[in-house]
């Protein structure tokens, strides 16, 4: 009987052991979801835009760098190549746009804050690509 509740015990044990790590690395998985791409020798950490209501919104309304929680800013993942035009409509900081087929760098802009033109301002791609970076530029 002794030996039955020690095997028992020891089950349960390794089973609340288990169920504790999966769920610490699984949060942990989940904080650090971010898209890691090098662009002209550096390595950003950016938030991911995959989904119509994610490329919709973007970085509209976001303050401060702060805010992105430790991301450089953010990429953009679309399903096709195609033309892409990004405005500054509630962006409060200013961005360099990165165009990229796949992962390559394909051309830039800079695209200023709302703040600093008052009026709405876009930019185009200036051929078909498949994923946008915005990167905070540091004032």
């Amino acid at each position: 009987m002794t030996k039955c509740r020690f095997v028992f015990l020891v089950v349960v044990i390794i089973i609340v052991t288990l169920v504790g790590v999966f769920l610490f690395f699984d949060q942990r998985l989940k904080r650090e979801n971010f898209y890691y791409l090098k662009i002209d020798g550096r390595v950003y950490r950016l938030l991911t835009a995959a989904t119509p209501e994610q490329w919709q919104k973007g970085l509209m309304n976001y303050k401060k760098k702060e805010d992105l929680k430790g991301a450089d800013g953010m990429i953009f993942i679309f399903p096709d190549y195609d033309y892409r035009v990004f405005w500054n409509k509630d962006t409060y900081l200013d961005l360099k746009i990165y165009w990229l087929k796949d992962n390559q760098v394909v051309g830039q802009d800079s695209l200023p804050s709302i703040l600093k033109t008052k009026n709405i301002y876009s930019v185009r791609s200036k051929e078909k690509v498949n994923k946008v970076v915005e990167i905070i530029e540091s004032d």
